[in-house]
């Protein structure tokens, strides 16, 4: 139904599905709280919204005082070029993967429901790195009521399977249904699509609504040698994700993958420099393919990115040192040195 929604409630929404701090997201919704049509056909929605509020509260708050934490913590600060969700059914091998690939601290053992809590690791890539989350697994048997929330800051998934396991399409699809009832939806498409635009103008769409982009990542093939099972259990599940086989034992495959995110990412490096200095070429910003350069001002400093004036760039499509503006849209690679107005001038 029409819900007359207003433009400060659009951008609320808008800073709310790019928002990735728990600090940030919290404030968005604040917002989006404060700027929604009060009526009868928002009432779900408000309810939605503060139940969020008051659960991102509670985590930011902490445990209360004196009381003790039951465990490490389930929200996941993102770092690194992007975070990176290892989720599945039992025994397909995620902790193995993760220890693998990052040399964390995760459990990797014989029977199901080893991981408890999200594990963090970095895979490195050149010279950046993504932040792979070991999560929980999920089954019929055993779900961690937190694992969505968990997935809120995450921009893609890698969801591992064993194709060996008899029971794997079952597990896929327990899987691929349980995220849905909650509003995640694993996605073939690299990146995520954009949501849906609504049918009008004045009507609301669902913000709660996460789409993930997702690799199926077949693990133990060095104990299955057939690559036709992945068209297999895709076509059983009538889903196209994109594939890569690997093993966690033997390192087979493993190469591919941060190849594969860095490109289907979009991830772009972004290296900066003072004025008449050399250019800082061992710690790049990432941002995404068709970020500007005020997106990479935003990353080094709050205020510089308010107070923006132009930007010197070096790299591909432009003279060295060519001055730009702030929605020049930044390549792989390129050096940026930003110029902004001075505190009080």
């Amino acid at each position: 139904m029409p819900t007359n929604v207003t433009p400060e409630y659009r951008k609320a929404e808008d800073a709310y599905r790019k928002a990735r701090e728990p600090k940030d997201r919290l404030d968005c919704l604040k917002q989006m709280l404060s700027t929604i049509p009060k009526h009868k056909g928002t009432e779900h929605l408000q309810a939605d919204i503060k139940r969020r509020i008051k659960e991102l509260t509670e985590e930011l708050a902490g445990p209360k005082k004196g009381a003790r934490r039951s465990g490490p913590p389930i929200s996941i600060r993102p770092e690194g070029a992007a975070q990176v969700a290892l989720a599945g059914p039992p025994n397909g091998g995620k902790s193995a993967l993760h220890a693998r690939l990052t040399g964390s601290r995760a459990q990797p053992g014989p029977g199901p429901f080893i991981t408890q809590f999200p594990e963090p690791g970095m895979l490195p890539f050149e010279d950046i790195a993504f932040q792979l989350v070991d999560l929980p697994s999920l089954s019929g048997e055993h779900m961690a009521p937190w694992l969505p929330s968990t997935l809120q800051t995450a921009d893609a998934v890698l969801l591992v399977v064993d194709l060996a396991d008899p029971a794997c399409v079952e597990q896929v699809e327990f899987v691929l249904a349980t995220l849905a009832e909650r509003k995640i939806v694993l996605t073939p498409c690299w990146p995520a699509a954009p949501p849906e635009p609504v049918a009008a103008a004045d009507e609301l769409g669902d913000p709660f609504r996460l789409e993930l982009p997702t690799l199926l990542v077949a693990n133990k093939c060095d104990q299955h040698t057939d690559p036709a099972e992945v068209a297999v259990l895709e076509e059983l599940l009538d889903v196209e994700f994109p594939a890569l086989r690997v093993s966690a034992e033997t390192g087979e495959g493993l190469d591919a993958l941060a190849p594969f995110l860095f490109r289907n990412l979009g991830v772009v490096r972004v290296y900066t420099k003072a004025p008449g200095k050399d250019p800082v070429l061992d710690k790049p910003f990432t941002v995404r393919r068709g970020d500007t350069v005020l997106d990479v001002a935003r990353l080094v400093h709050k205020e510089i990115a308010e107070t923006f004036r132009f930007a010197r760039l070096w790299g591909s499509g432009v003279h060295d040192g060519q001055q730009v503006s702030g929605d020049h849209a930044v390549q792989d690679r390129d050096v940026v040195e930003l110029h902004a107005s001075r505190a009080g001038g």
